[in-house]
């Protein structure tokens, strides 16, 4: 099996890795700062998050540095979690999630991802055209008998249907 890793595949590996180390210090001062204020203890369970990302982030890139490689998918789920986590105020995380899910779509890192599983789909073998048509033959020409054609009759006038009679409305009584 071809060992060589595509240049996009090694990209993504380390702008995850970045920014599982940038999420990991991210949460650790959000919340950090969230515990000096009361306000902020509340909110500690949503400044944890970019902590939590980074650790799966972390374990991913483990497995995408691996030697041998791993058996492995692109991790889609964790780069959408990277595009939200600008909700949390962190940009360079939203940036990578979005070029993760770009170089994702990238032919070649399909295919090594698609080698890694075992499951490459060989590309449909287009057929080759016939080198050449017969010429289609003109059909004979269809003649007519030289018969005089049939008078057609007259039209009728058509009779006019004659008006329902109407029957005599009943008063309410007073």
């Amino acid at each position: 099996m071809n060992t060589q890793k595509p240049t996009l595949f090694q990209v993504i590996a380390w702008m995850t890795l970045v920014s599982g180390v940038v999420n990991l210090f991210w949460g650790f001062a959000a919340s950090g700062t969230a515990l000096v204020t009361i306000v902020g203890i509340l909110c500690i369970p949503l400044t944890i998050l970019p902590t939590i990302l980074g650790v799966f982030e972390l374990i991913y890139v483990a497995k995408l540095f691996s030697e041998p490689p791993q058996i492995l998918q692109p991790s889609t789920n964790i780069a959408v979690f990277e595009i939200a986590s600008v909700l949390t105020g962190n940009v360079f995380s939203m940036a990578v999630g979005i070029l993760a899910l770009v170089f994702y779509n990238d032919k070649v890192v399909k295919d090594y991802f698609a080698r890694l599983n075992g499951t490459l789909v060989p590309e449909p073998v287009s057929q080759p055209a016939p080198a050449s048509l017969p010429e289609p033959e003109p059909a004979p020409a269809f003649e007519a008998p030289a018969t005089p054609p049939e008078e057609a009759p007259e039209p009728q006038p058509e009779e006019t249907p004659a008006k329902p009679k109407r029957t005599p409305r009943k008063m309410a009584k007073k």
